[in-house]
């Protein structure tokens, strides 16, 4: 333990501008790499966003479909009955029922 106390100083001593360059180097490096890291957390953060929306969106689009394929059978289902009730599509259809 003492030995390691010791040791440091002295290296530093010997070489004061190669330590503090090298220091210097190593928290460059340690900036840049949190600096990526902190750009990839958004990124990920921006995409969940993204998928949360896109999704929200899928589920309004399938719940208006269901309204609307609904809607459909409804006036499919009125349309039918007024043919039914309609003396102009009754006398096509005994026509073609004739021929």
């Amino acid at each position: 333990d003492h030995l390691s106390r010791i040791l440091p100083s002295k290296v530093e001593r010997a070489h004061p501008t190669m330590m503090n360059a090298d220091m210097d180097a190593v928290e460059a490096e340690n900036q840049v790499e949190l600096e990526e890291k902190t750009r990839l957390i958004n990124q990920v953060l921006e995409l969940q966003h993204t998928l949360e929306d896109l999704s929200a969106r899928v589920d309004a689009v399938k719940e208006e479909n269901l309204k609307l394929k609904s809607e459909n059978q409804v006036l499919g289902q009125y349309i039918e009955n007024l043919m039914s009730a309609s003396s102009v599509f009754q006398t096509t259809d005994t026509k073609s029922k004739r021929k």
